[in-house]
């Protein structure tokens, strides 16, 4: 059974016809599994890229190469050029993007358990900062939970219906 918060997103997004995008670069596809396990989903999720590597940051989502280059994947700036990036390319009203630092090792200089979350709608693009302690597993599956929130918080403060 998915995870409630998963089900009340797919619900809330099917009721107001918007659709959702993913970019994931930590979670490695689990946000958009978590989001396909709910019935029902196929009629908002567009899809997902899986961004691992920093080139398909930039070739598929179109990550600047100066933001990589100057700032690295664990950045604000590029979950929200990810996030944006995923929106555009999968011709979705949002995009939701992970990156961070899973482990077992620090990575650009960034410790265990930083990760940024970002969500882009047409109107606005916005990037969070989050610090999660545990294994590996934790805290992806830690993003994912805050993703899913980050996406209903929004369509809390959102307008009812697509425009």
């Amino acid at each position: 059974m998915p995870p409630e918060d998963a089900q009340d997103v797919v619900q809330q997004l099917t009721q107001r016809q918007l659709t959702l995008a993913t970019a994931e670069s930590l979670t490695a596809g689990m946000l958009s599994s978590v989001i396909a396990a709910v019935p029902g989903a196929s009629a908002v999720l567009q899809g997902g890229i899986v961004a691992y590597n920093n080139s398909v940051k930039h070739r598929l989502l179109g990550v600047s190469a100066d933001t990589l280059a100057a700032r690295g994947a664990v950045d604000s700036d590029t979950a929200k050029q990810m996030a944006t990036g995923v929106r555009d390319r999968l011709d979705a009203d949002i995009g939701i993007a992970t990156t961070g630092v899973a482990g077992p090792d620090p990575s650009e200089g960034k410790a265990v358990g930083i990760v940024f979350i970002a969500l882009s709608t047409v109107d606005d693009t916005v990037a969070k900062l989050l610090r999660f302690d545990g294994t590996r597993q934790h805290i992806r599956e830690a993003t994912v939970a805050a993703s899913l929130q980050l996406v209903a918080e929004w369509l809390e403060r959102s307008p009812n219906s697509k425009s």
